[in-house]
């Protein structure tokens, strides 16, 4: 029986992925982007560690990601179960090491070690997360599993292997299989080897793909033509996982809100100090007298978390970013249409781009101040038929306008923020309206500890950036 006392009441779907999954070895939890995939697998951990069967916690994520769990360990783990909770960094600081020993040695606590995907890659990311495999009885989850879907990358393997060592592993996704069935079969391994009945890629790839032999040259290679018996693979799966779709939660909210984090380069980082400070200067100059002046200053400091810098003269400076790479990420893991809003012409033409190139030319449009309106209700019109390849519209907020509907969309994705809260809540409203059959889930993307953080919480706290931005106010929004 289980019988855990949550701490935050689940929804009606979470308490049965819930029980679907909390005691068992190996489990997949495939639930959509805002459907609360999270806090089922932390309530899992906290009743595994109530009932003896786990004292560790390896959670394995990409790097926008693993931060969130710190906050959501907070929120759903119950009081009563007291926790010591570290993050790995890369480089392994004196600080960073001595959090590591005291995670070994304290005990009476459960324990977590959040770690992002790419320390896999690297041998002492590897070495840490054996070290404590093997020492303790540890839960091991990897949240977006796409992330190992490549059978032959290093991390793939290494996250694979490492997992053995756990008593008990979790996969969290919405989007199993993103290009293929074939992405199934590493991360379904990391769980075991046992749950697909084929040890070898090659049996599953024979047993599920149509190959046909194909040379080239000197060399050779299997060319996959199509697919079968995926009524047999989707039963097989459906023992080892708990679905759940955005569409079919009656429980959830009509928006859900969320965040991913983007780690500014060094690059971005030295841009950004010097800005600021610059822009401190000019205020206590007297520079800065007018709430204009202020807001040019807010938007220099977020085009650097961007990925540009603007100097005096009007030039535009590219800075290495990790932005775009999150937002492809994103893409890959939900379902369903989307519309990304960016507040840059240049990143808008640059997003529809690297879209382009990862799914299809057929599946990205833009919407902006340059797209003639004899195309744009086109564009709509096809983006709306649910049939069509058309999946993503990239555009500015401003396009989101009053008269606009989207509906078709359940995934709208913030790249940016303007700072004037009418734009957001127009653009918000252009997926959640009359028509929408749906909950919509809004996702911004975050540079930690930056302009780009305060501009969102104001935002989704409906204020008005420029009532606050005069005097010292001023000071306390360039910090």
């Amino acid at each position: 029986m289980i019988d855990f006392v949550f701490k935050t009441e689940p929804y009606d779907h979470q308490r049965e992925a819930f029980i679907a999954s909390a005691e068992k070895e190996n489990f997949a939890l495939l639930m959509d982007m805002g459907t609360g995939k999270t806090k089922v697998d932390i309530d899992s951990m906290g009743h595994c560690y109530e009932k003896g069967l786990i004292d560790f916690a390896i959670i394995v994520a990409p790097k926008g990601v693993i931060r969130n769990w710190v906050p959501e360990i907070t929120t759903h783990l119950p009081e009563r179960i007291e926790r010591e909770v570290v993050v790995w960094k890369p480089g392994l600081t004196k600080a960073n090491r001595k959090e590591l020993m005291d995670l070994y040695e304290h005990s009476g606590k459960m324990k977590f070690l959040l770690m992002n995907i790419e320390a896999f890659s690297t041998k002492k990311g590897v070495d840490v997360a054996e070290f404590f495999v093997k020492k303790f009885k540890v839960f091991m989850t990897v949240d977006e599993s796409t992330t190992i879907k490549n059978r032959q990358a290093k991390r793939t393997k290494a996250v694979c292997s490492v997992g053995r060592g756990a008593v008990m592993r979790r996969i969290l996704t919405g989007s199993p299989v993103t290009k293929s069935p074939m992405d199934l079969f590493s991360q379904m391994g990391f769980l075991s080897p046992d749950i697909l009945g084929f040890k070898s890629y090659y049996a599953f790839q024979g047993r599920y793909a149509v190959v046909q032999r194909r040379s080239m040259g000197a060399r050779s290679f299997n060319q996959i033509l199509g697919f079968q018996k995926l009524d047999e693979l989707t039963e097989t799966l459906d023992e080892h996982s708990f679905r759940v779709r955005k569409e079919d939660c009656l429980d959830l909210p009509d928006k859900v809100y969320m965040r991913r984090e983007v780690e500014l380069t060094p690059e971005q980082t030295e841009a950004y100090v010097q800005m600021k400070h610059l822009a401190l200067a000019r205020l206590d100059s007297g520079d800065l007298a007018t709430t204009q002046n202020v807001l040019t200053q807010i938007m220099r400091l977020q085009q650097i978390c961007l990925g540009s810098l603007t100097d005096d003269d009007g030039d535009v400076h590219p800075l290495k970013s990790n932005r775009q790479t999150a937002l492809l990420d994103i893409c890959d893991e939900i379902q369903g249409k989307a519309i990304i809003w960016a507040t840059w012409t240049q990143d808008i033409r640059s997003i529809a781009e690297a879209l382009r190139d990862r799914f299809s030319v057929q599946a990205v449009a833009t919407l902006h101040g340059e797209t003639p309106d004899s195309e744009r209700q086109e564009i709509v019109e096809t983006f709306q038929d649910r049939q069509s390849e058309l999946r993503f519209i990239v555009g500015h907020p401003k396009t989101g306008g009053y008269g606009l509907t989207l509906t078709a969309a359940n995934t709208v994705i913030y790249y940016s923020n303007s700072y004037d809260l009418e734009l957001r809540l127009q653009s918000e409203d252009r997926a959640h309206r009359i028509g929408q059959e749906n909950k919509v889930t809004y996702i911004d993307l975050i540079s930690p500890k930056t302009i780009d953080e305060k501009i969102v919480d104001a935002l989704r706290n409906k204020i008005r950036i420029a009532d606050l931005v005069l005097g010292e106010d001023a000071r306390e929004w360039l910090r």
